[in-house]
């Protein structure tokens, strides 16, 4: 049976024994010098989140470091290879894990975790790993039970984030917002009290008062994503069933969800053709005061006031939780944590340093270098007492004020399915060619025709 404590899973008879045959290992090595070679490939990696296979490098030193005091020589090198094309990223990690060749580290979104585990590409780093011992122990709970599958800790978070709601404040003053009204907004959206709709209704006063063109007074991401699924969760709508962990629809929750959107382009603030907008358009028109509202991640806080040259963020940009739908309703945001992997090998020794390496690369102040250089979000609460990271105005309220409300999507095999039927149905009704009712029952139809009793639709 399972121990739960403060929501993390533990095993303190297995873990005491895998800590132990970890350090047999390397006892074993110690009457010689040991060299060995671990690849980390990361994906969604470029130049702001290098720290990624930098933080195992750092890692790697300080192993090394340790084991020399203890009189074994041991030299790690780290090979890494970041990927900023996720599908590229994917399609390699998996291809090359077939094949034998895969890498030993691999950084990924948390919901990659129920697949690879099922198909025995990772191995659960609670094998090799005291969890109950710091820096592990201090990581925040939640963080972990989304790096977990079937009772299992496969993972540790590599970093954390959010997807806020951004309106440009210039554009909110001229329609009428004091600085008291800009400064209470957030308050008033996580109370429920200021809507999805009250945000269309600005956003259509901003185009109205030609602050911004038709079509940008809400302009959200611009391909599939995570984000999406926050809308449907401001309108109630549940991704799994907490008891069973079956996945679940709502189908009202999706239909208002997708109503929304039509709305949005009947509206005119939104357009028809807006997916597939090339990102980096995107990014110059929300940093630069073309579009009115939008939904983005804390990360993109690094491009705004880096190569968007947005000087003044704080000044320019309100930031939120996701509006409920409809007044009293509940305000969200997504976290999607990455998670370090550790792939499964022929020479288990290796799995056990490469868990190794991942719990050192999560050490505060470590982990505190990516988070501040990406803009993304600390994954430990001994992180918010580095000055480092606490002297950095936006990770700490963004931290303060999105974390505590965020869902995250399941670990859940079937999610993909799911995720793409809904993204399908989203844009027939987007496109104008079906209605939300029609396009939700298609959506039903289709996942229960190929989920079955995997999913609960109602």
């Amino acid at each position: 049976m399972l121990e739960t404590r403060l929501g993390r899973l533990v095993r303190p008879a297995r873990r005491a024994l895998c800590v132990a045959a970890v350090a047999a290992a390397f006892a074993g090595a110690a009457a010689h010098a040991e060299e060995m070679t671990v690849s980390v490939w990361a994906g969604g990696t470029g130049d702001a989140d290098m720290y990624r296979i930098d933080a195992i490098k750092m890692a790697a030193d300080i192993l090394s470091r340790q084991e020399a005091i203890k009189g074994h020589e041991l030299k790690i090198t780290v090979e890494g290879k970041p990927y900023t094309d996720w599908d590229q990223f994917k399609q390699a990690v998996t291809l090359a894990g077939q094949a034998g060749s895969g890498p030993n580290i691999v950084v990924t979104g948390h919901e990659d975790i129920a697949s690879w585990a099922q198909s025995g590409l990772i191995v659960p780093v609670e094998d090799y790993l005291d969890l109950d011992a710091w820096p592990i122990s201090d990581i925040y709970p939640n963080l972990l039970k989304i790096a977990s599958f079937n009772g299992k800790i496969y993972g540790l978070p590599q970093d954390a984030e959010s997807r806020p709601l951004f309106g440009w404040i210039p554009h909110l003053k001229k329609i009428g917002y004091s600085d008291s009204d800009i400064a209470a907004l957030p308050g008033r959206i996580e109370k429920g009290d200021y809507t999805l709709y009250d945000m269309l209704n600005d956003a259509r006063k901003m185009q109205d008062a030609g602050l911004v063109q038709p079509g940008y007074g809400f302009y959200p991401r611009v391909s599939n994503g995570p984000d999406y699924w926050q809308f449907y969760v401001a309108f109630g709508g549940k991704m799994q069933d907490e008891k069973t962990g079956r996945l679940e629809l709502d189908k009202a929750a999706l239909e208002k969800m997708y109503q929304f959107f039509i709305d949005a382009v009947k509206m005119g603030v939104t357009r028809k053709n807006h997916i597939g907008t090339p990102w980096d358009q995107w990014y110059t028109e929300v940093a630069t005061g073309k579009a009115g509202f939008w939904d983005g991640g804390t990360w993109h806080y690094a491009r705004y006031t880096g190569k968007e040259g947005l000087k003044d963020f704080f000044g320019s940009l309100m930031f939120s939780l996701i509006p409920a739908g409809e007044k009293g309703g509940v305000a969200n945001t997504l976290t999607h944590p990455l998670v370090y992997l550790v792939t499964k090998q022929k020479d288990e020794h290796l799995q056990e340093v490469a868990s190794q390496l991942v719990a050192i690369a999560s050490e505060p102040r470590i982990n505190a270098l990516h988070a501040i250089k990406s803009a993304h979000l600390g994954i430990s609460r001994s992180e918010a007492h580095i000055g480092f990271y606490a002297d950095d105005r936006w990770t700490r309220e963004a931290t303060e004020r999105l974390l505590p409300h965020a869902v995250a999507m399941p670990n859940n095999t079937h999610f993909g399915t799911y995720w793409d039927v809904m993204w399908k149905g989203l844009q027939t009704a987007w496109q104008g060619q079906s209605s939300a009712s029609d396009a939700v029952n298609a959506v039903a139809s289709e996942l229960q025709g190929s989920l079955g009793d995997a999913i609960i639709i109602n």
